[in-house]
Parts: C-alpha cells; structure tokens; sequence
C-alpha cells in the first residue's frame, strides 16, 4: 500500500452495490484526501449523525431516483463501530452492503488513543514512518515520541538549550501544526527533566500559539536593548521593567542562525509587531530593522516588498489540504492591508506584481475548489472548516459545563483583510484584548441567503430551500439548531441589525438569567459595502471609521463582562470588480446578483452562459438540486460594463475565506499588574 488511503479507496468499485455502509468510529472517510478519492470513482456521500436530516437528504436526492431506475453509489457514513451498523434504518440494512474501517487496523502496532489523537492530515507522515521503521508493538508513551519524532519533526530528548525549544516551537507555531495535548503533555514532561528550562512557561507556550507570540513580543525589546548596548547580560534592566505578561527568561536567542530565518516572516506576516528604539537608526543598518519601527512609509514598503516575494512562492497547489489555503490567506490578507492603508504610497511595480499574483491565485483556487470543496462540507467540526460547522464547534463548549455560554457574533460581509483593520482599532481602544484567529470557507454562492443562513442553522443549505432565497428564517433556523442539542428557547438568544446606535437591546438578551447562546449580526460593514464607489481603498477607509467609533469594543465589553465566549466570524468577504454586462434574462434568473446569477434549470444557465464564456457553471454542492449558480468571470460582476463597485457572491479569496476569531481579555490580576509596571 503506498498510502493508509488505499486501503479504504480499494473497497470502492463503482456500480457493485447502489448503496454502502460503512462503520466509521475514526472519521477516515471524511479525511480530505479520502473524500476526493471516493468521490472520483463516482460515490457520494452522506454522514447518518441526525435522523431527520439525513432522511429529508436521502429521500429527496436519492430514493427519488432509485425509484426512476437511475443507478447511484451511496456511501452513508456511521461514526461508530461495527457493531452499530446493526442500528440504522431497517431500509438501508436491506438495500446496502457493509465495511468497516478503523485506524488500529492500519496502525497494529501503535497506540490506539495517540493515533486517534492526530488530526487526520497527519497519518500520511505517521503511515510512512511506520513502514520505513517498522517500530513493533510500542506503549502509550513510546507511541507518542515516535509521533512527536516522525510526524511533527520534535525530539525532547535532543531539545537541551535554549535555542533547541525556541527553534521547534518557532517552527511548530509559524506553520500552525495542531499537535494533541497528550502529546503535548508528554513533550512539556520530558523538558522538564533538563533543568535548564525550568523557569519557562512551558505548559503555556508549547500549546498556546496566541501566548507563544506574545512572549516572543514582550521579549523583542530586550533583545534589541542588548543589541544596542552589546554589553554583558546582567547591564540589562529587570524583567519587571519590561512589565512582562508571560513569566521566564527575558534574553532569548533571536539571532541565532535557526531562528533568525523564521523572524522575517514572522513580521512580514504580522505575527510580531515592530517597536521604536532610541537607536533605531543604527540598528536598522542590522537585520534587526525588519523589526524595527521607523519611518512608517518606509516600514510599508519593505513589508509589502517581503510579503510579495513570499506570496509568489507560497500560492497552494492543487492537491493541498484546506489549512494550506487558510494560512495563504491570511497572509494575502495583511497584504491587502498595507496596500489599501489610507495613506499608502506604492510603487507602480509592486501594483502590478499584485495584479499578476491576483490572477495565479485566483486560478489556483478556482482548480483546487473544484476537485475539493465537496469533501469539506462533512469535516468534522473542530475545529470549523466551513461556516455551518460552528454552531456544532460550540455546541461542544456549551455541553461542558452548564455555566458555558457563548457569543456568535457575524460581522456580515467582512473580509479577512477589513478584519484586519478592525483588529488593530480594537487593540487601541482596548489593548487587553486577545484574539485567537483562524479562518473558515463561507458557501458557495457567497452571499447572505446562502452563507449567512447556513452559518445560523448549523446545516448546508440543502436543508433550507424554503428560505434560501431570504434571511427571515434565520432566528428560527438558529433556535432550531439548539433545540437539537438540549436548550430552551429561553436559553437562545438572536439580534440582527447591528452597528449603530445603542446595545440597550442585545444588553437586554444577553443580561437575561437563563440565557446560554447568542447569535448576533453586525450589518454595517454590508451596508458601508453595497454603497461604495471608491473601491477596495474607500472600502478600507470606511470600515476605519466605523471601527474607531466604540461600538464593537462595547459589544465585546457587555459580552465578556457577562461570561461568554465569545467568537466573531462573516458570512462573505467581498472584492473590487468591473462591470461585464448585465445577462438579458428577463424573469428566469431567481436571483440577479452582481457577482452571481441563480438559476432554477441547467438549460436557462447554459444559455446566459454563452454570453458569457468565462462564467462559471457551479454545481449545486450542498445546495438544493434546483439551485444552479453561474458565477462572474475573474474579477468581473453582472453589472453595465466598466461600472466600477465593492460586491460579493463569487469565489476569489477574499469573498470565500473570511475569519474565525475567538476574542479574549486579560484576566484582571494581570491587567493591574501591568497597568502597576507602566506607571
């Protein structure tokens, strides 16, 4: 077997049986590269998690056409053992043949809780280890330093200095590598048996990706003292001038050669922020000017210059994983902010370089969502891969404890770049705040009715083609979805509309007694939007404004205050085009976006396509059967040509991938703490 897949995709030969079921406790059928692979031999899939759901699915596309005589190959997926296959609907025992898969078949020898443990993108790199090393029977920690070794390129027992940890944890960060905690645990439990670590905050940093970069931030100025003074270590002040959040050592080894190659990009990518020094001019003739700040114009320039140069060589390939494309997006994103500052000056061929680069990324999503955005529909839900997983992501938080609540706040229309500028007009007016951020894929088409009302009722649109075509149903759909996991209506709450104006009344819904869940909608970043005519750069500017204005920091403010976590996300981003021309359609299009055009038959679409050769033809993935989208060519929208507008609805980056941001505050001992040193 060249790959731990191959032993699953073997059992799949088209036209054997219409229907197959499969025991699956581990979720490798949802794994991305399996998915593809299933459903390129022609398969669909559906997951049996809620019974009602996957009736209305199972008879509406699939008994309707057995019943016609059609042959199809449907895999329903069993998230558990064998033995429960036994359990389904007595129609499909009789209709279907049975497998069963589960990982401690492919990994005899390991331990089965570590190897369930990984994220399922990480068994290629253990499948492989274990053929070339052929490790025997090994226990629960031997198990887990052979994948430490092997998977995620970590050997404790080597790790002895300084820069040993600082190197493995700079890198294990910066590519955002989801490590389990038991294998966490047992990394942090053989470093400390060296005593040189011994006043690190290792049960933070080794985990905590957000408390990592802050202890390197709080650490950059010392460094650039010491640099500045090329002095002994004991000239430098105490760490109490340093007023540090994060206890251990002050002086850590930045310039060492294998860290030094991470530091650009770490503030290329805004992962550390640049700080002035007294001696700012000397040390910027160093390679400590990348985190230096001076002249902000120029700081702009040399950071684009950087981000350009890795972007170029970053763009995802076409049988990439979906993270691959959440962390190019976000550093596309911090592009795009430096570009559309207010005041920013760029060289005519940086401007073209963005443009070029626009038109490879744009082709290389367009490739790599048609062969994969199928499969990321039945992701598992933690973490969120795609906007209808997050209700079910913290439905998980909620079934914790009792006292867990938590806040879904829906900024609708903000792009990873506008999300960008928010960030940094809250980090002002409250700097302690902390922002755990990630990104999820909107739907397809990227507009409200569709992505917003998904994000709400926990399901792919297939499951809402009453109110596809409107929003009304979304306080329903919301309450809907939690009745489903145990809550009272009592215990949701919903708001929309808002922006502007006074919190009196989501202050009234999440101050209730009995409250657990909101759902808030933020529209003001739609609105500044669907009234723009100065392009990305006007939007930027608008969305400045409003977020230097108090109302978001207030709305963080009353939801923290009152014990929620709280998480902000969008429903679509939404990009600069240029008009095409409008399709002469008269009444058959269900919905005539600018970037999108809904039609209710594959002929009426086809014969607008022929207008427009460039236009894509999406299939209905997720969506009812009689929702066929076509959407606008590049960076085009159906509008009179040359008309310039801010719109949404089709599927670059910046429309598709939108952020995921769990928002935090200090607690309040290290805020006087802090606020003490500062004074």
């Amino acid at each position: 077997m060249r790959s731990w897949r191959d032993q699953i995709l073997r059992e799949f030969t088209p036209k054997v049986a219409r229907l197959t079921l499969v025991a699956d406790p581990d979720g490798l059928l949802l794994e991305e590269g399996v998915l593809e692979g299933i459903r390129e031999r022609g398969f669909e899939l559906i997951p049996f998690e809620d019974h009602v759901a996957f009736r209305y699915a199972y008879e509406s596309k699939f008994r309707s056409r057995w019943d016609r005589g059609e042959q199809t190959d449907l895999v329903v997926v069993l998230r558990s053992g064998a033995s429960d296959l036994g359990s389904l609907p007595y129609d499909l025992l009789q209709a279907g043949r049975r497998l069963s898969f589960n990982l401690g078949e492919m990994f005899p020898n390991l331990s089965y809780p570590v190897v369930t443990a990984l994220d399922r993108g990480d068994l290629d790199e253990l499948y492989e280890a274990q053929k070339r090393h052929a490790p025997g029977v090994l226990g629960d920690n031997a198990t887990k330093e052979f994948v430490l070794r092997h998977v995620f390129e970590i050997a404790p027992e080597l790790i002895r200095e300084p820069s040993d940890l600082l190197r493995v944890l700079v890198r294990r960060h910066y590519r955002e590598q989801r490590i389990p905690a038991i294998l966490d645990e047992r990394f942090v439990q053989v470093l400390r048996q060296n005593d040189g670590f011994e006043d690190w905050p290792l049960d933070t940093i080794i985990p905590d990706r957000e408390a990592f970069f802050t202890f390197l931030q709080e650490r950059w100025p010392v460094f650039l003292d010491r640099s500045a003074k090329q002095e002994d270590a004991g000239v430098c002040e105490s760490k109490e001038a340093y007023g540090l959040e994060y206890p251990g050592p002050l002086d850590l080894p930045f310039n060492h050669d294998d860290i030094r190659v991470y530091i650009d990009n770490l503030f290329l990518e805004g992962l550390l922020q640049t700080v002035p020094h007294d001696q700012a001019e000397s040390l910027s003739k160093t390679w400590l000017a990348i985190g230096i700040r001076t002249d902000e114009q120029a700081d702009r320039t040399r950071r684009v210059d950087g981000l350009l140069d890795t972007i170029s060589s970053a763009i995802p390939e076409e049988d990439t994983r979906h993270d691959d494309w959440f962390h190019f997006a976000k550093t596309w994103a911090e592009l795009l902010a430096l570009v559309l500052e207010s005041d920013a000056v760029l060289p005519e061929p940086a401007r073209q370089k963005i443009g070029m680069l626009q038109t490879q990324v744009d082709t290389a999503l367009v490739a790599w969502l048609e062969k994969r955005y199928a499969g990321l529909i039945n992701l598992p839900p933690a973490p969120p891969v795609m906007l209808h997983h997050i209700p079910r992501f913290l439905a998980r938080y909620i079934g914790d404890a009792n006292e867990n609540k938590a806040a879904f706040v829906l900024v609708d229309g903000l792009s990873l770049d506008q999300w960008i500028v928010i960030r940094k007009a809250l980090i002002k007016q409250r700097p302690r705040y902390r922002f755990r951020e990630s990104a999820v894929f909107a739907w397809i088409p990227t507009i409200t009715s569709v992505s917003r009302q998904a994000a709400f009722a926990g399901r792919p649109p297939i499951y809402f083609p009453d109110s596809i075509h409107t929003t009304d149903k979304e306080p329903a759909l919301w309450t809907q979805f939690w009745a489903d996991q145990g809550l009272t209506q009592q215990e949701v709450a919903y708001a929309k509309g808002l922006g502007d104006g006074t919190l009196d009344s989501v202050e009234e819904l999440v101050t209730r007694p009995k409250t657990r869940v909101a759902g808030l909608v933020v529209d003001k970043v739609d609105k500044i939007m669907h009234g723009m005519e100065l392009g990305a750069a006007g939007m930027h500017n608008q969305v400045r404004q409003w977020a230097g204005q108090p109302f978001m920091a207030n709305l963080i403010d009353m939801l923290l205050d009152n014990e929620f976590r709280v998480y902000l996300t969008s429903d679509h981003g939404n990009v600069a085009a240029v008009g095409c021309g409008r399709p002469a359609e008269g009444a058959v299009a269900d919905l005539r976006g600018e970037r999108v055009r809904i039609y209710p038959d594959s002929l009426l679409r086809g014969q607008v396509k022929e207008r427009f050769p460039g236009a894509l033809e999406w299939p209905p993935v997720g969506l009812p059967e009689d929702y066929l989208p076509l959407l606008a060519p590049d960076r085009l929208a159906f509008v009179r040509e040359t008309e310039r507008l801010v719109c949404h609805g089709g599927i670059s980056l910046e429309e598709l991938v939108v952020p995921l941001v769990q928002i935090e505050s200090l607690p309040a001992a290290t805020r006087a703490a802090q606020a003490g040193m500062d004074t």
